[in-house]
This record gives C-alpha cells, sequence and structure tokens, in this order.
C-alpha cells in the first residue's frame, strides 16, 4: 500500500485484524496456548498505514501466545495521534524501545525522563577585593539529567538508545547492514536480486507433455484425490 495515500488503509487494518485472530485462534485451540514458532511482525510505517483496531488490547495479550509486535514510528506524537488515548497503554506494553535518532521534542523529553539523572560535582570559586582581598571555593554535588534534550537531538548518527524492561537504558553502536552474511543476497548489493512483483503476478504456467499432476477436489470428503 501507498505510505503517502490513505485511501486503502481499510485493507490493511482488515489484513492485521484477520492475522492476529487467526494466529490466536490456532495457538488456543491447536496448541494449547502457544505457538510452536513465535510469529514476530514487523510494522514498518505503523503511522502511515491507518488504525489497526483494538491495537492496545493486542499487545497486551498476543505476547502470552508467542506473538509480538514491532512499531516502527517516527516520533511517539504519530502514535498519539492516531490511538488517542490509547497510545500510552500500547506504549505501556511494549517490553523494549529503541531510539535511532530524532528531534521531536516530546519523544526527546519522554527519553531524557526514562534516561534518569547522574551526579557531578560542582566546584566553584570566589574573589572579594577592597581593602582586604578574601578567595573562598565551594565543592558539592548536583544532579544532571543523564542525556539531556539538546544531547538527545544531536545523537551521533551511528549510535542508538535501547530500553529493555529490567534493564537500565543503553547506548550502542548501530549494526552495519553491509556486514552480515545474506547482505549479498539483497537487491541493495546486486539489482540481479530484485523482486520483480509485477512480472512474478503476471507469469504463466507453461504446461508440458510429459508432467504429471494430481487433480485433488476440494468439496469431496476429505479432499479425495481423483
Amino acid at each position: 500500500m501507498s505510505d503517502n495515500d490513505p485511501t486503502f488503509n481499510f485493507l490493511i487494518a482488515m489484513v492485521y485484524t484477520q492475522l492476529f485472530n487467526l494466529l490466536c485462534e490456532k495457538a488456543d485451540d491447536k496448541y494449547h496456548g502457544r505457538l510452536p514458532v513465535h510469529v514476530r511482525c514487523l510494522i514498518d510505517e505503523a503511522a502511515n498505514i491507518g488504525q489497526i483496531p483494538h491495537l492496545e488490547k493486542l499487545v497486551a495479550t498476543i505476547r502470552s501466545r508467542e506473538i509480538s509486535a514491532c512499531l516502527v514510528l517516527q516520533t511517539k506524537s504519530q502514535l498519539k495521534a492516531i490511538y488517542k488515548d490509547h497510545a500510552d497503554t500500547i506504549i505501556g506494553n511494549m517490553d523494549s524501545q529503541l531510539f535511532l535518532g530524532g528531534s521531536e521534542p516530546s519523544t526527546l523529553k519522554d527519553l531524557s525522563q526514562a534516561l534518569g539523572k547522574e551526579t557531578i560535582d560542582t566546584y566553584n570559586t570566589g574573589e572579594t577585593r577592597g581593602r582586604e582581598q578574601s578567595h573562598s571555593m565551594n565543592y558539592s554535588k548536583l544532579g544532571k539529567d543523564l542525556m539531556s534534550i539538546d544531547e538527545l537531538a544531536v545523537l551521533d548518527g551511528d549510535k542508538c538508545i535501547l530500553q529493555l524492561r529490567g534493564v537500565r537504558p543503553f547506548l550502542s553502536d548501530k549494526y552495519d547492514l553491509t556486514q552480515h552474511p545474506n547482505y549479498p543476497l539483497t537487491a541493495d548489493a546486486d539489482e540481479r536480486n530484485y523482486f520483480d512483483t509485477e512480472r512474478f503476478l503476471h507469469r504463466q504456467m507453461r504446461l508440458k507433455r510429459e508432467d504429471v499432476f494430481e487433480v485433488v477436489d476440494a468439496d469431496a470428503p476429505e479432499n479425495a484425490v481423483i
């Protein structure tokens, strides 16, 4: 779907609704509440695909069924604009948050508060001049934001900050995608790997005289083979 034309966003909402419903039903009815293989949904451009119905309830219940949803957003304000009062509920049910950089004030403010404070030593000197000259020195400890809003706004593009439940947030290097062993298989590395969707959809099967096929009657009992 186009990320700049919201006309058909309702189709995406329908797809995600069916996806989560079918996965949850499969987990409950066949696998006693937990899928045997973890399903991870990477929802890129989450702010540009419309609203996923009841997402605030889904993120709280699908984890127990071995299903997770990763929302990729430009700013937190995008999430609040779409899901209104449920935005904080959605964020609260996320076990991890990864900050890749940005300059949106509310996002930076929330992250700065989450990072907490550090203790710094201050050293002040004073001098009084007059008939009698005097000097003074003062040592003290103050609390300072670990990273202020202006420091987060100019975060190095090669760095990221990960907030993981139960662990203090930490600064890390971004992974160099070109170093991944499967990078040569991507279209960025070689144009011959590009997947042509139009060509795939219009491909026609060519039958050969020696080909053997099984014809299955979908309406017959137990999918009987003719």
